[in-house]
């Protein structure tokens, strides 16, 4: 799905996407950051149409009760109506391992097509087996409405948009490309903390460094959005925009000069010390369906499976 090396037609285009973008053609975007689990969702809209895309929503959830909340997604429905904005996407950059998605929820009541990256399947059948996902579950992404191919061009109205794949993280993480921004989920994260990790089913550390690479093969006035801040020890506020020429010049894990090699040991030691994320197990087995929560029993309540002893 990826195309490496010097000449990268999909990263071209991206390029040429991104430098014709002219002021009348950037997405007006607003961000949610929730603090609980330190990410954040997206509504990138075209001001001459009021089209719009929900980027990496967010479904409450507290894994103490198993209660779970629309209070972020919410926030996202009341802007829309209050800008009167009409939904065409509701996108996702990967599956999410430390929050559950509001897609289904969203997409009910503000319509719009659910979109991911072809490789969701890989995602599915790691980890459908290890859920005992069961017979009715299929492998094959269709629990989303779009599986987008790399380089596929889509539109926010007036605002022409692509897809990246940009693995490491998962072999199904995408990068969205709409007029001058970049939504590249959990791939790099603010200069002072670095990128992701690649320690999950699929991951990998050196399909990471070349997903980065290719990144930064953007304009340098590429305007980043990111999925999740971490504070560091320096700063006190969340930040969660960047630039292409911010992380090539102080990214700590990936700055300029920064071998694949390099990349690869420290990502390898660092992963091995890092705990798996709280919400991995609750988050996995909805997000791999779109977001949609597990039918009810026979009781009328809901479940979620914890496999025992499986990490």
């Amino acid at each position: 799905m990826t195309t490496r090396g010097p000449t990268d037609p999909v990263i071209e285009r991206a390029r040429t996407l991104i430098a014709s973008t002219g002021s009348d053609k950037r997405p007006v975007i607003k961000a949610f950051f929730d603090q609980v689990t330190k990410s954040v969702s997206y509504v990138a809209h075209d001001p001459a149409t009021g089209t719009a895309a929900i980027i990496d929503s967010l479904l409450d959830f507290d894994p103490a009760s198993g209660r779970t909340s629309t209070r972020s997604a919410q926030m996202i429905v009341d802007h829309v109506r209050e800008q009167g904005l009409r939904v065409d996407w509701i996108l996702e950059t990967h599956v999410h391992a430390d929050h559950l998605s509001a897609a289904c929820w969203l997409q009910q009541r503000l319509g719009g097509g659910l979109g991911i990256g072809r490789e969701i399947s890989a995602v599915q059948k790691a980890f459908g087996p290890l859920f005992d996902a069961g017979p009715d579950f299929v492998s094959d992404g269709s629990q989303f409405d779009r599986l987008f191919e790399d380089g596929e061009p889509f539109a926010i109205g007036t605002i022409d948009a692509m897809v990246l794949h940009l693995p490491g993280h998962t072999p199904a993480c995408v990068g969205y490309v709409i007029g001058d921004a970049l939504f590249v989920g959990d791939t790099i994260f603010m200069p002072d903390f670095g990128t992701a990790r690649a320690d999950f089913p699929g991951g990998d550390a050196a399909q990471l460094y070349h997903s980065i690479q290719r990144l930064f093969a953007l304009p340098p006035h590429s305007r980043l959005f990111l999925c999740h801040d971490y504070l560091t020890a320096g700063r006190s506020e969340h930040c969660w925009e960047t630039t292409i020429a911010a992380e090539i010049a102080d990214n700590v894990h990936v700055h300029r000069g920064v071998t694949e090699d390099m990349f690869v040991a420290m990502r390898s030691r660092r992963d091995a010390a890092l705990p798996m994320p709280q919400l991995i197990l609750p988050s996995v087995q909805v997000n791999m369906r779109a977001g949609d929560l597990p039918p009810p029993a026979a009781n009328g309540l809901r479940y979620l499976k914890i496999p025992l002893d499986a990490f």
